[in-house]
Order: structure tokens, then sequence, then C-alpha cells
């Protein structure tokens, strides 16, 4: 087992600015985190500096205690699978596979054990006299997840596995990769991504990246946190707009009073209020704030529902729009409204809705799915604690 630190991390290229900034980061023995963000903000630098293969500019990178800045990648106990597989095309998958392990000396016995148990688990027992080339896409990224695996290393590094799949490929590789953190109980994971449904799915942890001159106000990491505590409690409008697919609506607001309860604000287009269950103690009257609510979290009702549900929840905001666009994906779907001189929002429904074009609805905002963010970006203190199972 192996535990990862860094402290104070950061790397830069000759005389430029650092590319990754002030990483502090905890990843425990058998914790599954996962390195997310948009492109360019630095995530498989990172890992690729867990990995060695990268040099560590400042700070301090120590894995399973001993501190690893200056040891070879060959000797940090790790394994990595890379995004493009690097199988070499004139070895047969058996050989693919053993080759890390040929190259340590390891008995030959001791070899076909490990391949053929690896392959077992992998369900590659019927492949390993293939090349490559005769092997699908899927097949492939398994044949580079085992050669990782018969290492038996103490860190499996992951950098994007599955890009290079279709959809239904990506879906069953996941699926697998979960169950495999499960089996080797002993092993730390970190992957690299930049889909959503990968990092909520399988990480314990996600350290969601900044990109840009965000790193240059507030460090590389955005926030750090199980995947839940990411969607509901966000700490800035950079992570509330990352998480969660389509994002969260963006609307422009002023304070207009706060209580025990929460703040109430007005929307800046239209004048609609709304009550959010936040700590309204730091704000004032006037303060210019953004409110965001997620699309699954607004209610859609037509106007003879409208005014029984508002009486039975006196904590949720009306809001009243026209459809522009309905997305019918089949389970659920997705409507675009507008209204003239406000900001466009898009609401959740189900995927046999008969809203058009052109309707009118209400909307129905609760005060605990409303979050607040300051000028500055940061997200307001909610009021209520975070239940992860919710």
């Amino acid at each position: 087992m192996a535990s990862i630190s860094l402290r104070g991390v950061q790397k830069a290229y000759g005389d430029g600015p650092p590319v990754i900034r002030n990483v502090d980061l905890e990843i425990g023995e058998n914790e599954f985190c996962v390195f997310l963000g948009p492109s360019g903000c630095g995530k498989s630098t990172l890992l690729r500096m867990i990995a060695g293969l990268e040099d560590v500019t400042d700070g301090d990178l120590s894995i399973g205690g001993k501190l690893v800045n200056d040891v070879p990648a060959a000797e940090r106990g790790v394994a990595m699978v890379f995004q493009s597989y690097a199988l070499f095309p004139h070895m047969t998958v058996f050989e693919n596979m053993a080759f890390g392990l040929k190259l340590a000396k390891k008995p030959k016995d001791e070899i076909d054990r490990r391949v053929r148990e690896a392959a077992r688990i992998l369900q590659l027992e019927a492949l390993l006299e293939r090349r490559p080339k005769a092997l699908s896409g899927g097949q492939r990224q398994r044949v580079a997840i085992g050669r990782a695996i018969v290492r038996e290393p103490g860190v499996f590094l992951f950098d994007e596995p599955l890009s290079n799949l279709d959809a239904t490929l990506r879906g069953q590789t996941r699926v697998e990769i979960a169950r495999l953190h499960k089996q080797f109980a002993k092993a730390s994971v970190v992957y690299v991504t930049h889909d959503q449904i990968e990092a909520m799915t399988l990480a314990d942890k996600i350290v969601l990246l900044h990109s840009g001159k965000d790193t240059e106000r507030y460090g590389s990491i955005a926030q750090i946190g199980a995947p839940l505590e990411l969607y509901h409690r966000p700490k800035s409008r950079f992570v509330a707009g990352f998480i969660g697919a389509p994002r969260m609506n963006f609307l422009p607001a002023k304070v207009a009073s706060s209580d025990g309860r929460g703040v109430m604000v007005t929307l800046a287009d239209t004048g609609e209020a709304v009550r959010v269950a936040v700590d309204g103690e730091p704000l004032r009257p006037g303060q210019p704030v953004t409110l965001g609510v997620r699309p699954e979290h607004l209610e859609l009702a037509d106007d003879a529902s409208a005014e029984a549900t508002y009486r039975a929840q006196p904590e949720c905001a009306v809001l009243t729009r026209t459809v522009s666009l309905v997305e019918q994906l089949g389970e659920h779907s997705y409507v675009h409204l507008d209204q003239p001189g406000g900001a466009a929002l898009i609401a959740k429904a189900p995927g046999d809705t008969r809203l058009k074009q052109g309707d009118g609805v209400r909307l129905f905002a609760p005060s605990t799915a409303c979050h607040l963010f300051t000028e500055d970006g940061f997200a307001v203190a909610a009021l209520e604690p975070l239940e992860l199972h919710a």
C-alpha cells in the first residue's frame, strides 16, 4: 500500500510561469482519486510528476512516506496506464504484459503466474497469443491495464485511459476499472479525466483543477472533495459551473434582505424575488451577487398547478418564462426558457413532456437548492449541513 503526499508542489518550464501552482494534496491508501478539469489545466502534468516522468520544480512529493522528488520513475512503485495504450505492436498480449517483469528479472514461473492471473481477471485468457493489431480498442486498453496489474504496484496511475473508446466501450471499461479497484483493495489509484461521468462514478475523491489566470489567483486546485460534495456544495462559481451537465443556471441578482432563514435576492433582469438558504451575515442589501440553480432542481408546472404548489412550498420561488427549445433525450428532456430582458434558463423535465416552443410556464426554485456567489466568484455558505446520501 502507498499513500501520496504533495506539499507546495509547483511545476514550471524554463523561466516561464508555473503551470502547476501551490498544490497541497493527500491521497490515502486504497483511495481512488480523480484529477478533473478543463483542457490545459495541468491534470496530466500533475500525474506525470507523481509517476516521475516530469520533475518537481518546487515542493515535496512523497509516496508511501518516502520523499521521491529525485527518485527515478522505475523505482517509485507506481504503474501507469497511458491514453494511447503504448503497446508493442510486434509482441503478443502475453509478451506485452510480461515485458516489465522481464526487465525486472523476475523468475519465469512467477511471470507466467502473474500474467495469467491478470488475464483471467481482465477476461484476456483467449487473447494471450494475439498481437495488438488483432484486438479491438477496448481489448487493447485491457491489455494496457493488465500490464500495470502484473507489476503489483502500490499506486496505479491512469492518464485519460478511456478517451479513445466509443461511448459503449467507455461505459463497460469504466465498470471494469471500478471493479478492479475493489479487487486490488491495497492499491491507490490516481485517474486523470475531463469526463464528469467518469469522475463522479469512479472517485472517492475529486481534485478539480483551475486553468488559465485562475491558477495565478487561487493556485491550481479549485476544490477537493467527494463527488457529491462538489455537486451539492461547490466552493466557487467555477466549480458550480464545471460540475453538472447541463451546467448550473447563473442569474445576476442583488441582495434585498436577509434573516435567519436565508437571503432574499432580486433578479437583476426581471425583478423576481428568490429566497436562498444561505448565511446572509456577510452580505449587505444592494450587494451584487449571482444566483445559481441546477436544471434538475427547477420544477416545471403549468398555470393550473402553479398556485397550489407555491402555497404548499412557501420557500419556493416562482419564476415565469417562455419555452424556446425542448431537447428530448428519451428518459428526460431539457427545456430551454427565455424571457425578454431576462437571462435564459434550462430546466430538466420528463422525457414525455408536451411542452413546446412558445408555451408559457412557471418554475419553482426551492430555497435549499439555490446557491449564491459573490462578485469574486466564491460561494456563500449554505445554512443546512451537507448530506452526501441525498
